[in-house]
């Protein structure tokens, strides 16, 4: 029958195979396999593992030491928090929430007006001699040095993270990244002593009088101050110190960038600046968001550096050239100095407003940064 399977089949060339080419090489006939020489060392090893006996003991007792080292960070944390609540208990029941707000006889209309017009009174914010405490003048300086260092970091941090990522030559990669981490390892006191005898001569005598001349009209940078201390000095110092924190895991989020995501955007005809733009930072701005964020635990926890050149002023002024105050700053200058228990209270309950806010900040951060890398190491480029 034409076009049948018998006739396709006729028509297939009949192939043999020989079975010598299957025929293995002559091996033992007692069915074992050869012997394989073993190493000194891996002889070694399997001595000790037979002779070592009964093993559960040990493993058991190394299990729980494991779980006692990784409770112990808990048992630490839980330590601190125990301490300041306990050592705040005087200025709560005085003062509560309002520890945190204006002194008494003030309202918050007089509090802004002292901030907006220096001629007006300034209201008694901290008088450890008559028992007057708030946190106030406090939480505006941390929050003033903060912004302002982040406003100062970011763009420079995230320019680096990308250059060191994108655009750096691979030889000159490694030697920049070693000298942009190195700038975490220095001390703070060592950044103070260089903000003294560096940072604060050139704001006194050059950047804060071309401040007043350009920006004086705004009231954000008033001549009230020629010491070239204050705000403004304290937040260039803390962004040179939050500034490797941001760019280290900024580079490291980018490089958590699956690759295919630049061939892509450069095989539709993308330019670098554009890959980078759409392809890099844009599956990255979670993870810079929790660096930044991480850069602002850091920021608002800084201590030696800010007492150093912010002033230590109980006030509350709006000109960035002000002698200031921060939450860290306050507790270095006074906390050897308390003069009773409600003072020493008072440190104490704004150091628990430090603790709390830093965890709350810097478990933020972390998790933005996890969503991104998924707990991935950054890969070398």
């Amino acid at each position: 029958m034409p076009g049948s399977l018998i006739e396709v089949n006729d028509n297939v060339p009949e192939i043999r195979i020989s079975q010598a080419q299957f025929q293995t090489e002559p091996g033992p006939t007692d069915g074992k396999s050869p012997a394989v020489p073993v190493s000194s060392e891996a002889a070694g090893v399997r001595s000790f593992l037979l002779g070592r006996g009964n093993s559960a003991i040990a493993d058991r007792g190394f299990h729980w030491l494991m779980v006692l080292c990784a409770l112990t960070i808990f048992g630490i944390v839980v330590l601190i928090a125990t301490e300041l609540v306990w050592g705040s208990q005087l200025t709560w029941k005085k003062f509560g929430f309002g520890f945190f707000s204006w002194p008494a006889g003030f309202t918050f209309e007089s509090v802004i007006r002292s901030v907006i017009d220096p001629t007006a009174p300034q209201p008694n914010y901290w008088d450890p001699v008559n028992g007057v405490f708030s946190a106030l003048p406090f939480l505006y300086g941390t929050l003033i040095t903060s912004f302002l260092a982040l406003l100062m970091a970011v763009p420079l941090a995230i320019g680096v993270a990308v250059f060191l990522t994108e655009m750096c030559p691979q030889a000159l990669r490694g030697p920049l990244t070693f000298i942009s981490e190195l700038l975490a390892a220095i001390p703070s006191v060592i950044y103070g002593l260089w903000a003294m005898f560096v940072l604060v001569p050139i704001m006194r005598e050059h950047l804060n009088p071309l401040l007043v001349q350009l920006l004086g009209w705004t009231g954000a940078f008033a001549s009230d101050n020629p010491t070239g201390l204050g705000f403004f000095s304290a937040g260039i110092i803390l962004a040179i110190m939050i500034l490797p924190i941001i760019s280290s895991l900024t580079r490291e989020v980018m490089t958590a960038v699956p690759h295919s995501q630049r061939e892509a955007a450069l095989a539709l005809g993308a330019t670098r600046w554009e890959m980078i733009r759409m392809a890099v930072l844009r599956n990255a701005r979670i993870g810079i968001v929790g660096a930044i964020i991480l850069g602002l635990g850091r920021a608002l926890g800084e201590t030696m550096a800010v007492t150093m050149v912010i002033g230590n002023s109980m006030e509350i002024r709006r000109s960035l050239l002000s002698n200031g105050n921060t939450m860290a700053s306050v507790i270095a200058n006074q906390f050897s100095e308390a003069s009773d228990n409600l003072h020493l209270s008072a440190l104490v309950e704004i150091g628990l407003a430090l603790f709390v806010v830093t965890i709350i900040v810097n478990a933020i951060a972390q998790l933005l940064v996890w969503a991104v890398t998924r707990g991935a190491p950054a890969r070398v480029q």
